[in-house]
């Protein structure tokens, strides 16, 4: 089983990007430390510092429950993007591992999917 983010305009031919939930929890784990904070010490991840505690776009991504269900406006994956891709040109820079490099992959197909949300003025689905 795993989590796939779609757009929700109804065309089974557009782009997603599919995760295990343990890959999407890692997947934004690291989002997370580039943000310079630890998920795990985060309300409803094991922790009790709470989200208003941080400043970053990327949270209606990542406060959120690993197994699915749920979307993003449009408006939430335009304030999304621009902070996705500096943090992906970031971790291409880093020195590479096969996980990183995985992440980076990632981290590019959910790009392509938001920028897909934001054109067509849909929002992003999670099932």
């Amino acid at each position: 089983m795993g989590l796939i983010l779609f757009p929700g305009d109804g065309d089974t031919t557009s782009p997603d990007v599919a995760w295990s939930y343990t890959g999407f929890r890692t997947f934004r784990c690291r989002l997370a430390q580039a943000e310079g904070f630890v998920l795990d010490e985060m309300r409803g991840f094991g922790g009790e510092r709470s989200w208003s505690d941080v400043s970053t776009t990327l949270e209606p991504l990542l406060d959120r429950p690993d197994d699915g269900g749920g979307e993003l406006s449009a408006a939430e994956c335009t304030a999304i993007l621009p902070r996705l891709e500096a943090i992906t040109g970031e971790w291409h820079e880093q020195t590479a591992d096969p996980l990183l490099e995985q992440h980076i992959e990632d981290a590019r197909q959910l790009t392509l999917v938001l920028r897909l949300c934001i054109d067509k003025d849909v929002e992003l689905l999670f099932l």
